[in-house]
């Protein structure tokens, strides 16, 4: 029996959580498990929901986002016979030291490789030389984004001789733009505002629901555009599919199937689970309504970046 426990974005969040929960959904059917899913609306039901999936007799434990590190963590060390799996964090012991368990794989995401594609792109695409990023919180798994973004811009000016500026992040001294908050909207439209009268008509925000606030920012000026993350955003985001280039997708589906398929074939580890391009774990998705927009030649720069970083002759380095 699997089962999984939300951040508090709910299950139908567009997102992380809603990726999670279809990953769930076909392991039940795939595999013919049962499953049991726990919604949290606040930070103070992550232990409650995570124990009640202990008593409700689940053999793994998937808890989606790195905000239900520690009532996994606790549930772990306290259910040594149980499987546990953790989207987008690792595990620590309290002061930033990384600690494996043996009974909990971390699913991490090398979604600096994706991001790289697409700080490519943006720098390829803006007409004004400027684009930006944002997060929501400083913590690795937003500022992986920002640091493959910032090279992809980097590589374009090298490779073409520009200067596009990117506002929001510097990689070298890992500090930017923040709203502090991946659920009040209005921070990320104020943030996309202040890009926008700066002059960046590309923006990703790495924000969770606080990015839908920058993109509604973009849709009012109507000359900017949004690369989205997480998810395809121009599916999930139908009222922004106008202003959407492409998004930084992280496929959390196929990390959670592979964790429930070993832990049912007895392949369970706690090594963890790293999406790359390679394996397929993250991506850029289609350009949709941009397709013809992009030039052959940028495409064409961007299948060959892709292999290159496949077959790690391109190597994207991050320290998040």
């Amino acid at each position: 029996k699997a089962c999984a426990v939300s951040d508090a974005g709910g299950w139908d969040d567009k997102s992380f959580n809603e990726s999670a929960y279809d990953g769930l959904k076909a392991s039940q059917t795939g595999l013919g498990i049962q499953i049991n899913t726990a919604e949290s609306n606040s930070d103070a039901d992550f232990n409650p929901n995570v124990e009640s999936m202990v008593s409700d007799g689940c053999n793994l434990i998937i808890g989606v986002g790195f905000n239900l590190e520690k009532a996994i963590q606790t549930s772990a060390d306290e259910n040594k016979d149980l499987h546990y799996a953790l989207i987008d964090s690792s595990f620590n012991d309290g002061n930033n030291n990384t600690v494996t368990l043996d009974n909990a794989r971390p699913l991490l995401f090398n979604t600096a490789e994706a991001a790289y594609l697409a700080g490519y792109v943006a720098a390829g695409m803006t007409k004004t030389g400027k684009v930006a990023t944002f997060g929501g919180i400083q913590i690795p798994s937003v500022t992986v984004f920002m640091d493959g973004f910032a090279d992809g811009v980097a590589a374009y000016n090298k490779a073409k001789g520009t200067n596009v500026q990117l506002l929001g992040w510097d990689k070298a001294a890992q500090n930017g733009s923040f709203t502090q908050s991946f659920d009040d909207q209005t921070l990320g439209k104020e943030q996309a505002q202040q890009f926008i009268s700066q002059g960046a008509d590309i923006i990703m925000p790495v924000a969770g629901p606080v990015g839908l606030g920058a993109a509604a920012a973009a849709k009012a000026d109507g000359n900017t555009w949004i690369i989205g993350v997480d998810s395809d955003w121009y599916e999930a985001n139908p009222d922004y599919s106008s202003i959407v280039l492409t998004s930084v997708m992280k496929e959390i589906g196929a990390s959670v199937e592979q964790a429930i398929q070993d832990s049912v074939n007895g392949k369970f580890s706690s090594t963890p689970y790293v999406g790359t391009l390679a394996n397929g774990g993250v991506s850029i998705a289609p350009f949709h309504d941009f397709d013809d927009k992009v030039s052959a030649e940028l495409k064409a720069d961007l299948t060959k970046l892709t292999d290159d970083i496949k077959s790690g002759k391109l190597v994207i380095e991050s320290q998040n």
